[in-house]
């Protein structure tokens, strides 16, 4: 998703460097193979903390591009793709990526607060990618970062100076859970669901975030 958009964005803004036209992301999310036993034309798939990773991240990468980017819609909400809800029959669940995008809620609607920082890297079959994501807004004088972990072994520290926010008060909220592959079912609907976190401290105006592997997690700021 970072190279699409990028190589999008360098192209619009050459020809539109005054940005009057957004960019909008149709569709995003994670395509497996359908569950075994469902009909392969609708695209029934099942949704685990691996997918909760890939919401935090792709949310991370549009909200740094909020110059550019002004709508993006989800592949797809209810029983296709990387659903947000999972139904059968009468019965419902929320499902790993709803409970990301609720917690992602808090960046609706705020202004963009730019972060810089060296992420280490997670290294999986001789490829690479940056452990940590995040972003951050504010809004009504609250702060919020949004962080992901994508190592599946590996807890990751990060540290953000917070000496320029007016922050008096911090909480957390984090979505994680046993296993990677673990996630709701109708049997038990709230296997994975976001939980207080308290893993940060506050030393001399820095922020230090401890991360543990494969998590997702929001930090407010008042």
């Amino acid at each position: 998703m970072n190279e699409i958009l990028d190589k999008h964005i360098a192209i619009m803004d050459k020809y539109d460097p005054r940005k009057r036209v957004a960019l909008v992301v149709d569709e995003w999310g994670s395509w497996y193979e359908v569950e075994e036993g469902t009909n392969p034309g609708f695209a029934y798939q099942q949704n685990t903390m691996r997918d909760a990773m890939i919401a935090g991240v792709t949310l991370n990468i549009f909200n740094s591009r909020v110059d550019r980017i002004k709508m993006a819609n989800l592949a797809q909400a209810v029983n296709v793709l990387q659903a947000a809800i999972l139904t059968e029959g009468e019965k419902m669940l929320l499902t790993p990526t709803y409970h990301v995008m609720k917690m992602y809620s808090a960046h609706q609607d705020a202004q963009l607060l730019p972060l810089s920082f060296e992420s280490p890297e997670y290294t999986f079959n001789g490829e690479s990618l940056s452990a940590i994501s995040a972003s951050a807004s504010k809004k009504d004088d609250v702060v919020n970062i949004s962080l992901v972990n994508i190592d599946s072994k590996k807890q990751n520290s990060v540290e953000i100076n917070i000496s320029d926010l007016g922050i008096k008060s911090i909480t957390g909220t984090i979505l994680t859970s046993k296993n990677l592959q673990d996630h709701n079912t109708f049997d038990n609907t709230t296997k994975i669901q976001p939980k207080d976190f308290k893993d940060f401290k506050v030393k001399k105006e820095i922020l230090t975030i401890t991360l543990p592997p494969f998590s997702v997690v929001m930090i407010e700021g008042k």
